[in-house]
């Protein structure tokens, strides 16, 4: 099946956005297993850097939607 230009290329964008956007999950996802868990935390550097992530994946779900 032969698209014209402009859908092909159209398609292949929203092909990168896709992979893009679930790489990004994926990444995400990863640098959980990098910060310790909640109920490891035991200074304030900790617990900013806990409280950081969580809402960075927050905002990020709720731009997904």
């Amino acid at each position: 099946m032969n698209l014209p230009s402009s859908a092909f290329h159209q398609r292949k964008k929203e092909d990168v956005s896709d992979y893009v956007a679930h790489l990004q999950i994926h990444m995400s996802l990863q640098s959980r297993n990098l910060l310790p868990q909640i109920d490891q935390v035991k200074d304030s550097r900790d617990n900013l850097l806990y409280q950081t992530q969580a809402n960075i994946e927050k905002l990020t779900s709720r731009e997904l939607i």
